[in-house]
């Protein structure tokens, strides 16, 4: 796809979400729990927050998509994930993985690995360094709790062999974001530095990936859709606000309100050259 038929998809992807208002089952982390509902709501799906053993069956049986989120990590929680995940695996839904903080402890880093082998997951959304860590074991990976210190540069290749020995869609989110299935890829230049001043945003991009993914067959460009959306989001919030605290409301403002005309204009979404 070029810019414009780009653009084009990530209206045509926003329109069916908000006739459609899926459901968005998230198991995600203390930190964002209200956020990324919130951000769900602004795009225009519907969130549902549930950890419990007990309902995992039955919550997973009529989502639309399930978003997983290791943020405030418990082995309770991943047991979870795992009972969701085989559910909604079962019923062909998209299953959207945030591996935050994977590599900086050995919990983070075998939840992770452990999600990957159990639960076929649809998209992986992370940093530099959680990317990095799901291809070398969390072995001498540069973070600091939960931020990367890597570049997306430095993870393209292994993020593209991973996604094609995976089958899956990795999307490594940074200054540029890089989104690979291993046979294609695409990379996004939409964004704000502001993201980074406000904490859960890279959770609140898994949540926007979710609900496209909710409604697109495509996952490779439902991922590369919504993170061209909402980097322009941001950008549209950074101008509105003042600092991060007004960045965060201007940002559900954008998301809810971001016009089609500016999308066309001014997403910035491209297909690469990838890798013989």
């Amino acid at each position: 796809m070029n810019d414009y038929e780009f653009s084009r998809k990530t209206v045509e992807i926003l329109r069916e979400i908000r006739r459609r208002k899926p459901l968005v089952h998230h198991i995600t982390n203390f930190v964002v729990m209200n956020s990324t509902a919130n951000v769900t709501l602004a795009v225009g799906a519907s969130p549902i927050m549930a950890h419990s053993h007990e309902e995992m069956e039955a919550m997973a049986a009529f989502a639309d998509a399930l978003n997983l989120n290791i943020g405030t990590l418990t082995p309770y929680w991943v047991d979870s994930m795992i009972l969701a995940g085989k559910v909604a695996g079962k019923r062909g839904i998209p299953i959207i993985l945030d591996p935050v903080g994977s590599g900086a402890t050995p919990l983070r880093t075998e939840a992770a690995g452990r999600l990957l082998e159990e639960v076929p997951v649809t998209v992986i959304r992370g940093n530099a360094s959680e990317v990095m860590s799901l291809f070398t074991g969390g072995k001498e990976i540069r973070i600091r709790g939960v931020d990367s210190l890597e570049t997306v540069d430095a993870v393209r290749d292994g993020a593209y062999a991973t996604a094609k020995e995976m089958g899956k869609v990795i999307a490594v989110t940074g200054e540029v974001d890089f989104i690979t299935n291993g046979e294609k890829a695409i990379e996004v230049h939409n964004g704000d530095p502001m993201f980074g001043l406000v904490t859960g945003t890279g959770c609140a991009a898994t949540t926007v990936v979710s609900c496209f993914c909710a409604v697109e067959p495509d996952p490779l460009a439902a991922t590369a859709c919504a993170l061209g959306y909402y980097g322009l989001a941001g950008e549209e919030a950074a101008r509105a606000s003042k600092g991060p605290g007004s960045f965060q409301t201007a940002l559900y403002d954008a998301l809810y309100g971001l016009s089609e005309e500016a999308m066309m204009e001014k997403l910035r979404i491209k297909t690469i050259a990838t890798n013989p």
